[in-house]
């Protein structure tokens, strides 16, 4: 074989590059080569151009960002709305044979059809009859019932859509189905909407009408919501049987409630007593655990509240000192949140092995503002790492310091009244103020005292009632409670044995956890608007203390009540309103006098958002 020069080399495997055959260190590493070198270049320049295209577009993307978009030529034009004009008696059925439009329109699909359901009653538990696959099943239901504060909106339409759902197909399948609809009066938000009302069209208050006029113009508002309501179910295609619609103000509710009242008083379920209620103040009514909102507050925030003449700061700590009786330099300091409750104030709590208070065990403390020797006591319920470690006991205004007090036999002071204002507890000096400008009164008198110790940000919840946008207060109130301790105990033990069925199961854990810390149901409320309970006190004429309550259907004391007959002579009765239709709803429902015509062990079903179980339990007691 001829000696060949390198230059000329080519190696014999296609694809071997000579570069591979030396060093890089070798001096033939940088020879050109005649047909190597050019495309390698060509290589680089291309992929070199390849980027800068690149760049340029991301740099040209980045700047058009900035830009508005570019106008677009096609103008939007409305969808055609195609109507159903074929004559149609009411009730009759639609003429299908015809042809479609072009286009899907809802309005004419859904037209005629429904009236001609209602007619024909295929709504109707009864139409099972009617069906060769009847199974002999029962299915029912009732609507959650929308209030009659608005209209409906997009979370209705969810939850009748899966109703609708569950009922239809129960009705293919043969079974025997009860839909009841119906509306809530919803006694608080109705009320509040309606006197929100009347102030912006007529700048009337509430208390400035009679009880009647205002419950008219109630009615006035319930008639044109609540038609509203209806049609709007009827446009969703709902199959509800709309001869056994219910309004929970109606009288077969009115009914129910009153039987149920009667009913648990008898079997001891139900008592009077004054405990901690959530108040609102603007309402002048008790309120349950869904009409309190709480806000999580960070620092110091000012907020506008109904009834008080200028904004008002919250998520501030005031340090307040309570002097030692007997030693002139010895102090307690506590923080509070809410120093307008001081005048309230019958003890100051530590923790018993908080080191720093043991020397101070069984001593008594001057109070702030009066002077007052209080006790200090010992209590493992204080947390010693919050705070300076020893708290103010404030019974008649605090869940928690309801419960230590009644630990250590200390008497509440109710120094809020039911509308706001201080009571004559606090003396003449903040006797029918705001509470909330009490506040400031107070915390000058502390410094002019000298007993204010600083003031700071403090992080906090402040609870809010829906309704009213104002400060829940939680007060001593004498209200109507029924027991639930027995009946939470059967309601758990019903889903463990597998007669109550929860679908999800995952909300089996939360029934169980409500149930075992469920508290006394508080069922009264101080409305216009709402059920009046069959409670009634006897008073003596020219008497200066209350007699007895008593209980009873109101037709036996019609002719004793001032609006209800002649009075007697010797006596008088005041009916309490009531929020207390839910325990009797099921029943209203049904049908109070034909309940025992329905199957108790029929399917049912209550499809719910997650959010409302609870609510829905609610005490509005304080504190549960």
């Amino acid at each position: 074989m001829p000696h060949l020069p390198l230059a000329s080399f080519r190696p014999p495997l296609r694809g071997l590059r000579p570069t591979r055959c030396f060093p890089r260190s070798h001096s033939l590493s940088t020879q050109s080569e005649p047909h190597g070198s050019p495309i390698s270049r060509r290589n680089r320049e291309a992929k070199q151009k390849r980027l800068r295209e690149k760049q340029a577009a991301l740099e040209t993307g980045i700047a058009a960002k900035g830009k508005p978009p570019a106008e677009s030529t096609k103008a939007w034009t409305p969808k055609e709305i195609v109507l159903y004009e074929i004559p149609t008696e009411h009730g009759e059925k639609k003429d299908v044979s015809r042809p479609l439009p072009p286009a899907y329109s809802p309005r004419y699909v859904e037209a005629a059809w429904y009236p001609w359901w209602v007619r024909e009653g295929f709504f109707k538990p009864e139409y099972q009859t009617r069906l060769p696959q009847a199974t002999g099943e029962t299915f029912s239901m009732c609507i959650p019932p929308p209030n009659v504060t608005g209209s409906l909106h997009i979370g209705h339409a969810l939850t009748v859509a899966i109703q609708d759902a569950l009922v239809r197909w129960h009705r293919m399948r043969g079974d025997r189905v009860l839909w009841v609809p119906g509306s809530d009066h919803a006694g608080i938000a109705t009320q509040a909407v309606v006197e929100k009302k009347l102030w912006k069209e007529r700048g009337l208050r509430r208390r400035e009408l009679s009880r009647e006029d205002f419950l008219r113009e109630v009615w006035k508002w319930k008639e044109e919501k609540g038609g509203e309501i209806c049609q709007q179910l009827r446009v969703l295609g709902a199959s509800l049987d709309w001869d056994r619609e219910c309004f929970t103000m109606d009288a077969g509710s009115s009914v129910a409630v009153t039987e149920a009242f009667v009913r648990l008083y008898k079997a001891g379920l139900l008592y009077r007593s004054r405990q901690l209620v959530n108040w609102s103040c603007a309402l002048r009514s008790a309120i349950s655990d869904i009409e309190v909102e709480s806000w999580p507050l960070s620092g110091r925030t000012e907020l506008r509240l109904p009834g008080c003449p200028t904004p008002v700061s919250f998520g501030l700590l005031v340090s307040v000192a309570f002097p030692v009786d007997g030693e002139p330099d010895a102090e307690v300091v506590v923080g509070t949140t809410r120093p307008e409750t001081l005048p309230g104030d019958v003890a100051v709590a530590v923790h018993p092995d908080d080191a720093r208070y043991t020397h101070l065990h069984g001593r008594q403390l001057h109070h702030p503002l009066t002077g007052q020797l209080l006790p200090l006591i010992t209590d493992c319920a204080v947390q010693p790492h919050l705070g300076t470690g020893a708290v103010k006991v404030t019974p008649a205004h605090s869940p928690a310091d309801a419960e230590l007090g009644a630990r250590h036999g200390l008497s509440p002071l109710s120094v809020i009244a039911e509308d706001g204002t201080m009571t004559s507890l606090c003396g003449d000096w903040l006797q029918g103020l705001h509470r909330f400008v009490a506040r400031e009164k107070i915390v000058s008198a502390l410094r002019e005292r000298g007993l204010f110790r600083g003031l700071q940000n403090h992080p906090m919840v402040l609870p809010i009632c829906s309704r009213s946008g104002d400060v829940v207060e939680y007060l001593l109130k004498s209200q109507w409670f029924v027991r639930c301790q027995e009946m939470g105990e059967q309601a758990a033990k019903a889903v463990v044995s597998g007669a109550l069925e929860l679908s999800p199961s995952f909300h089996q854990k939360n029934w169980q956890h409500w149930f075992s810390h469920i508290g006394d149901w508080c069922v009264s409320r101080q409305l216009w608007w709402g059920h009046r309970i069959p409670a009634y006190l006897v008073v003596e004429e020219h008497a200066k203390t209350l007699m007895s309550w008593t209980r009873g259907s109101p037709r036996l004391f019609s002719p004793f009540l001032p609006w209800g007959g002649p009075k007697r002579p010797q006596t008088w009765l005041v009916s309490t309103p009531c929020h207390f239709w839910k325990l009797a709803v099921t029943f209203c429902y049904s049908g109070w006098a034909v309940w025992s015509c329905w199957e108790p062990s029929s399917q049912g079903s209550s499809p719910s958002a997650r959010c409302c179980f609870t609510p829905w339990f609610g005490t509005g007691r304080a504190g549960r």
